[in-house]
C-alpha cells in the first residue's frame, strides 16, 4: 500500500499528463482556411463568410487566408501537405477537382485531400466590358465571332469555373477566346472593368453590384436558374445555349489523414452556420445558394462534377500543349 506522501505524489503526477490532454479537445486554438486564390473572388467571399458563420458554431476563431497562384495549386498544395490535426482546411473549388485532369506533375494527388463539405453554390454570370456592343448571347457571340479569334477572356486561373465556362462557349459556338489568366476571380473582374479584356465570367456574389451600377454588363448566367437578387439577366439555356451550364461552387476539404472526428465536427458546424439565418442572409442577399449536405453528399457531388467536366478539361489540356 502506497503511503500518503508518495500517493499524492503519484495524483499529482496523474494530473499534470491529464491536463494537456483535456485542453486539447479540438479545436483549442484558431483555424485556418486557406483560399487558393486572391482576394475579393467568388472562392474567398463564400470562404469568409464560412469562416465567419462556422467559427461562431465552434465558438474558435476561423482565420481566412488568401495563397494564390498557379490556378488554385499553390494554395491547394499547401494544405495537403499541412499537419493533419484540423487546424488547416482548403475552400476548394472548381479546380480543386479538376487541376489533375489539366495539368502534370502537381506537387499533390489529388487522394492527399480528404472532403469535409460543400458550403455554397453561387450562380457564374458572363460579363463584359460596356464599350462591347452586345447585351445577350445571340449579340456578344456574333461580336466574339467578328474578332477573329481576338476577343479576351479573363479567368481566375487554369482550372478555374471561367475557362470552362469559356470552353463550353467555344463548343457550343466555335467561337476562340484568348484567354487571359488573373490570380483571381476579383483581379479578373476587375480586367474586365478597366477594359483590358473584354469578357468573362465569374460568380454573382462578384458581379452584381458592378452589373447595377453600371460598370459591367451581364449577358447571361450559366447556372440554372435565375439570380435570385437580380432576376433580369436570363441564363444560358433561356437564350438557347442549354450546354453552357456552371456554378461556382465552394466546399471545404481537409489534408488527408485528418481524424474523422474532426471532420465530422467540423460538417457539423457548417450545417449549422448554413442554416443560421444570418449566415445564410449574407449568401442568399447576392443570389448565392447555401449548399449544405454530409460528408458523403460533397463526395457524390464533387464525382460527379468531376465526371461531367473530365471532356472539357481533356480538350482545354491539348489546347495548352499547342
Amino acid at each position: 500500500m502506497l503511503k500518503r506522501p508518495m500517493l499524492l505524489a503519484t495524483m499529482a503526477l496523474a494530473a499534470t499528463f491529464a491536463a494537456p490532454a483535456a485542453r486539447a479537445e479540438w479545436p483549442d486554438r484558431p483555424i485556418h482556411f486557406i483560399v487558393g486564390f486572391g482576394p475579393g473572388g467568388a472562392n474567398d467571399l463564400i470562404g469568409r463568410i464560412a469562416a465567419d458563420g462556422a467559427g461562431k458554431e465552434l465558438k474558435q476563431t476561423i482565420v481566412v487566408e488568401n495563397r494564390p497562384g498557379a490556378g488554385a495549386v499553390i494554395g491547394t498544395a499547401y494544405v495537403a501537405h499541412a499537419q493533419p490535426d484540423g487546424y488547416t482546411f482548403l475552400v476548394g473549388a472548381a479546380s480543386t477537382i479538376t487541376n489533375s485532369l489539366l495539368l502534370k506533375d502537381l506537387p499533390y494527388k489529388d487522394s492527399d485531400l480528404a472532403p469535409v463539405g460543400m458550403i455554397a453554390v453561387a450562380p457564374s454570370t458572363i460579363i463584359v466590358n460596356p464599350s462591347v456592343p452586345a447585351s445577350n448571347m445571340k449579340e456578344f457571340i456574333a461580336w466574339a465571332k467578328a474578332q477573329n479569334g481576338k476577343a479576351t477572356w479573363s479567368t481566375a486561373g487554369n482550372g478555374s469555373t471561367p475557362e470552362f465556362v469559356a470552353e463550353m462557349i467555344s463548343e457550343a459556338t466555335g467561337v476562340k477566346f484568348n484567354i487571359i489568366p488573373y490570380k483571381s476571380g476579383g483581379a479578373s473582374v476587375h480586367g474586365v472593368m478597366n477594359n483590358e479584356v473584354s469578357a468573362t465570367s465569374e460568380a454573382s456574389i462578384v458581379v452584381v453590384p458592378q452589373i447595377k451600377a453600371g460598370t459591367l454588363k451581364g449577358i447571361a448566367t450559366t447556372y440554372s436558374k435565375r439570380i435570385s437578387s437580380y432576376p433580369q439577366i436570363p441564363t444560358t439555356a433561356e437564350q438557347g445555349f442549354p450546354t453552357v451550364q456552371i456554378g461556382h461552387w465552394a466546399g471545404l476539404y481537409a489534408p488527408a489523414g485528418t481524424p474523422q472526428p474532426i471532420i465530422d465536427k467540423m460538417n457539423a458546424a457548417l450545417q449549422a452556420a448554413l442554416k443560421n439565418p444570418e449566415t445564410a442572409e449574407k449568401l442568399t442577399r447576392t443570389g448565392i445558394e447555401p449548399a449544405g449536405g454530409s460528408v458523403a453528399d460533397f463526395v457524390a457531388f464533387t464525382k460527379a462534377e468531376r465526371q461531367r467536366l473530365s471532356d472539357l478539361a481533356s480538350h482545354i489540356a491539348k489546347t495548352k500543349e499547342k
